[in-house]
């Protein structure tokens, strides 16, 4: 599933496509909105929160959000108006068109179109966005101290906590700070705050794309060559893996 740097990428993209234009047509693949139309609005602009992607559009029927997330499959993509598609129209769920570009949401995880002012309700179940201008680690830190016997792993990825971080960068700030994952938020100690900012610096800096990872993905650590444990971990069905070096991460 995309991290928030990556959704925060996506945003972007979607603002460079879509911000400001008037949308000329616009088809909403899925039958809950099947008889939706926003075509004549204006996209003001894409914003994120953690995971989740808001697009807001102003409509003479209204104030708009569509609200959007990739989960493990989806995308967006932008083309030129009139451009071939890049993946099948079976795959489609949201087009938006202006006069000159196309943004095309493929097998997107959730498609939602709700009036501006519930927007919030949308997302009020996220903890503080590690991304975000104003991003509280206080109340993070608080949210994960909430739960001392968790492992940090799961509890770092645990989106009602903090939002954006997925399972890459659980595993590799986990490297990077030394603790073995499946420790637990108390074990963490006083380094849960510095493990926090890391991740932050990390994500800005977009470091998931250079695919330079300590663990992650890997049989050997890129440190001290040693073999890569993966350990799942998680609630029953929604266990994740978690990537570390036994060696470098006692």
């Amino acid at each position: 599933m995309p991290e928030g740097d990556a959704v925060l990428r996506t945003a972007r993209s979607l603002d460079k496509g879509l911000a400001r234009q008037v949308l000329t047509r616009t088809d909403f693949r899925v039958p809950q909105l099947a008889t939706a139309d926003l075509s004549g609005g204006t996209v003001l602009g894409t914003a994120t929160r953690g995971k989740h992607l808001l697009t807001r559009i102003d409509h003479r029927t209204g104030e708009w959000t569509l609200h959007t997330h990739l989960k493990m499959e989806g995308s967006w993509r932008i083309l030129e108006a009139g451009r071939r598609w890049p993946k099948p129209g079976f795959q489609a769920r949201v087009v938006l068109r202006t006069e000159r570009t196309e943004a095309v949401g493929f097998l997107l995880g959730i498609v939602e179109l709700v009036p501006r002012d519930q927007e919030e309700q949308l997302v009020a179940h996220l903890g503080p966005d590690i991304l975000a201008d104003d991003w509280d680690p206080d109340t993070a830190l608080q949210r994960l101290r909430d739960q001392p016997e968790r492992p940090l792993f799961e509890a770092l990825r645990d989106q009602t906590n903090l939002a954006g971080i997925g399972t890459i960068y659980a595993a590799e700030t986990c490297f990077i700070a030394g603790i073995n994952p499946l420790r637990t938020v108390e074990e963490a100690g006083d380094r849960l705050p510095r493990i926090l900012q890391r991740t932050r610096d990390l994500m800005q800096a977009d470091w998931s794309r250079s695919r330079q990872m300590w663990v992650y993905g890997r049989r050997a650590c890129r440190r001290c060559g040693g073999t890569v444990t993966v350990a799942k971990v998680g609630p029953p069905g929604k266990e994740r893996p978690a990537y570390y070096c036994a060696r470098c991460q006692p």
